[in-house]
């Protein structure tokens, strides 16, 4: 087949023969006539085809450049790209332009970077309300709130914590130095929040579940009592009676749910000034500051082996709580989709709460235990003889004016704050 092309245009064949002077035989096209197969005609300056030596403003027509007796009939082409200037005239400017891939432009372009920021975004709203509505679903709900007449300022939260082994195997049982009580109608944790309204720092009450007061339909006993009588229902009515607080909400765990919550948020940091052991509690902690999982946790809450017995566990129980609700809300456990997924979903399983409280109470609760005022109800006497044992008196004239503060958004009298500290057992 013959070729209309002439041959040793391209630079690595070797010239034909016959060519004058051994120079390369030249097409012969017109200054505005395309070039072959659509490449740029001649320069109509006579400086000839366009070459490698101008293309980055390095060249000069005399040192290889293409002059007037000089040219090549066809130059190595420039890279597919966009010119970014600089020199490149007769005599070349010092390392001036260049050519760039054109690609990169179209992804600078601002309406491409404000189309993947709302992809992302849309992304993101799309996985949080997913994972909202699997956590909502999670969530056990009670009907244990009773109507009031009296009204108080603010938002009131009961807070249990019952001997429900619930989750829990056998084995996990004699780990924990439980028992196997299958009865769960117990509450051994009794705690009463008001959040005010006037936006200062939330109130974290502790009520001894020893304390001695009237149960509706049962006469006096002690407050844990209520809630083995007739489970949470009871019990908020009970301690809406002597307090004159509304309960608003009410939120109650197992033991077996404070195992999981504990281990779901990553163990709970605490700082110990004595060690603390009490085989009974199946607890044996070291002086220091060190992360609980969650078996120390529930032996931590548990023991009673101090010398003011149930009245130094209820502080421990307060600062157990306030780290775990701080460890779930701070910055590094909610930007971590691997730690707050997992935290919420093992704490929205491990919980029960009342059919009017949601998602949204729950994050507002767990917010407001991060820095509460810490105390326990006034007390008269804590070794009260009684027909159902030795009971916790309250002081009724001043637990009328603490609770009376509360339901006001009162600050309460520093010598009715007895604040939390962790203490050794006996």
């Amino acid at each position: 087949m013959s070729n209309d092309w002439p041959r040793g245009w391209y630079s690595d064949e070797p010239d034909q023969a016959g060519g004058a002077g051994g120079q390369r035989p030249q097409p012969s096209f017109t200054p505005n006539s395309p070039g072959p197969r659509g490449q740029r005609p001649p320069d109509p300056a006579g400086r000839g085809w366009y070459a490698p030596g101008n293309a980055g403003g390095g060249g000069s027509r005399d040192a290889g450049g293409p002059g007037p007796g000089n040219r090549t009939a066809w130059p190595a082409q420039p890279p597919s790209g966009s010119w970014t200037g600089g020199g490149g005239g007769a005599g070349g400017g010092a390392g001036g332009g260049g050519y760039r891939p054109r690609g990169w432009r179209r992804w600078l372009r601002p309406r491409r970077i404000l189309a993947i920021l709302a992809g992302l975004v849309a992304l993101i709203v799309v996985a949080a309300v997913a994972v909202y509505f699997s956590v909502n679903s999670k969530l056990t709900k009670v009907d244990v709130l009773t109507p009031v007449a009296f009204t108080s300022a603010g938002t009131n939260w009961l807070i249990t914590g019952s001997d429900s082994r619930a989750g829990l195997s056998k084995k996990e049982e004699n780990q924990l130095a439980l028992g196997h009580d299958i009865s769960g109608s117990r509450s051994d944790t009794i705690l009463l929040l008001h959040v005010p309204a006037n936006g200062t720092r939330p109130t974290l009450v502790s009520l001894p579940r020893d304390s001695y007061v009237p149960i509706p339909g049962h006469g006096y006993s002690k407050l844990n009592a209520a809630y083995a009588l007739g489970g949470p229902k009871l019990l908020v009515q009970t301690v809406q009676n002597v307090t004159g607080l509304p309960v608003s909400h009410y939120m109650g765990i197992g033991f077996g749910g404070l195992v999981s919550v504990v281990n779901d948020v990553g163990g709970v940091r605490m700082c110990l000034p004595a060690p603390m052991k009490d085989p009974k509690a199946g607890l044996n902690l070291k002086a220091g500051c060190q992360t609980l999982n969650g078996d120390q946790a529930l032996g931590f809450v548990r023991t009673r082996n101090f010398a003011r017995s149930d009245l130094q566990r209820e502080q421990d129980q307060r600062i157990l709580i306030k780290g775990i609700l701080s460890k779930m809300t701070s910055p590094g456990t909610l930007a971590n989709p691997f730690a707050v997924i997992p935290a919420a979903n093992g704490a929205a399983s491990a919980i029960t709460i009342d059919q009017g409280t949601g998602l949204t109470q729950l994050i507002s609760v767990a917010f407001a235990l991060r820095n509460p005022v810490t105390t326990t109800v006034p007390i008269a006497n804590a070794n009260l003889p009684t027909a159902a044992g030795s009971a916790v008196e309250w002081n009724r004239t001043e637990a009328k004016q603490f609770f009376n503060d509360l339901a006001h958004d009162q600050a309460l009298p520093k010598d009715l704050i007895t604040g939390s500290s962790v203490q050794g057992t006996a």
